[in-house]
């Protein structure tokens, strides 16, 4: 039983994740201004991909640079086993660039809707839209 508490409490970097996706959950579902939806999707975004990024470290691996080349007079296999996998790390960075692109954009979004109705409560702009 106290391997599996320690076991738990080694992965410290999964209970943070599951608890920024938690509180962005409960911001784009319980609150009704739109900024703070908006900052809830990206902590949700930020916890994504401090998962992926996770996932994709191994502890004591190295990078996957082959040290040896041919000419060394010694041919041997190269074990995946024994290096990071980059794609992770990769397809992470776009994600960070598609997250502050799509922050951007909802945030300049927020600003044109607060300029039409005047206010950035959901229940608000519902009412307006009603009443013209």
């Amino acid at each position: 039983m106290e391997s599996l508490i320690a076991q738990f409490m080694t992965k410290y970097n999964y209970w943070a994740i599951i608890g920024l996706i938690m509180i962005g959950l409960y911001a784009m579902i319980a609150k009704r201004n739109l900024v703070k939806k908006i900052i809830g999707m990206n902590i949700v975004q930020t916890a994504v991909i401090l998962f992926f990024v996770s996932i994709g470290a191994k502890q004591g691996k190295t990078i996957p640079i082959i040290a040896y080349g041919h000419g060394d007079g010694g041919h041997h296999a190269v074990r995946a086993i024994d290096y990071i996998n980059p794609l992770p790390h990769v397809l992470m960075l776009t994600a960070i660039v598609v997250s502050v692109a799509t922050l951007g954009v909802a945030l300049a979004l927020a600003v044109k809707v607060h300029r039409l109705y005047g206010t950035l409560d959901e229940d608000e702009i519902a009412e307006r839209i009603k009443d013209s």
